[in-house]
């Protein structure tokens, strides 16, 4: 996976209206599945054996890594003796988990990350190195993806830039997405562009604190040694209860998608003591207003 992605993210194309995530559809309609199969304690190995497919196709549809055919839905509901209203909700779910995506023309790379950031309802954002995507201004976002990937086309980085503003949209969508931003004091210092560019997103960050459903919080130097040692990690959590918190942390040549509960908890737990370390949302303003003056001079 290459290029810069959900830590300074890009793309959300046609956002503002929430019309439901086919990615959110696909794990749900994996979670209903593989509880279904939990109830009888029944492996896969053995699931896959009735309806004659392999065990990893089963582990794909309970992942939501793959979409579900009308067939499948029928052989699962056959298989498991499932009532009328829940097959109707399993035929629902794997019609919308094969919709056509606003992001799939922009051919990205990470589009399971950005199917999940489409209808989550509480998003959390932990980094040391630039500023969260979801909050960039498009000058310093352009500047994030020329250092990410040199050998970019103007094209491709335009396409890129287009993308991620289209992303943030979704801070005022209807739904109103809780994001908390917990970022190191190194990313106010660390001059993206030019000292006029980041003037401009220090403003951008002051105009995002405003926001009621926004909160955004910088960790000072004077805190020390932080307990997280890793770049970047993100929280995501669903309206949903059927959709499990999903942690999504970035690395250079892969990236991971953490749904185990005690892994989440421990991503919980530290963005916690984080946020602890970090300034109030009021003295994160004052900071920010301050380095503001800084750029101006």
């Amino acid at each position: 996976m290459a290029g810069p992605r959900p830590g300074g993210s890009e793309e959300r194309g046609k956002a503002g209206s929430r019309t439901g995530s086919p990615t959110i559809r696909r794990r749900e309609f994996g979670a209903l599945i593989r509880e279904l199969r939990a109830q009888r304690g029944w492996t896969m190995d053995y699931v896959a054996e009735q309806l004659l497919c392999s065990p990893s196709k089963i582990s794909r549809l309970e992942t939501g890594q793959r979409g579900a055919s009308p067939r499948d839905v029928r052989d699962l509901c056959m298989l498991y003796e499932v009532s009328q209203e829940q097959r109707a909700r399993l035929a629902e779910l794997a019609r919308a988990g094969k919709q056509r995506a606003w992001w799939q023309p922009l051919a990205l790379p990470y589009s399971t990350y950005v199917g999940l950031e489409a209808e989550a309802s509480s998003i959390r954002d932990y980094g040391l190195g630039i500023i969260p995507g979801l909050l960039q201004t498009a000058e310093y976002a352009r500047a994030v993806v020329r250092a990410a990937v040199p050998q970019w086309v103007p094209e491709v980085i335009e396409q890129r830039v287009h993308g991620r503003m289209a992303r943030q949209q979704i801070l005022d969508s209807p739904h109103r997405l809780r994001f908390d931003a917990v970022v190191d004091e190194s990313v106010l210092h660390r001059v993206v562009g030019s000292p006029s560019i980041m003037a401009a997103q220090l403003e951008r960050l002051l105009a995002a604190a405003d926001l009621q459903n926004v909160s955004i919080r910088v960790i000072p130097y004077g805190a020390g040694a932080l307990p997280a040692g890793n770049n970047k990690f993100i929280i995501l959590s669903f309206a949903e209860s059927a959709v499990p918190d999903v942690v999504f942390v970035e690395g250079l040549t892969g990236d991971l998608y953490l749904e185990d509960a005690s892994d989440v908890e421990v991503y919980n737990t530290t963005f916690r003591a984080l946020s602890e370390l970090a300034y109030s949302p009021q003295q994160t303003q004052a900071r920010i207003a301050s380095m503001i003056m800084s750029y101006h001079h």
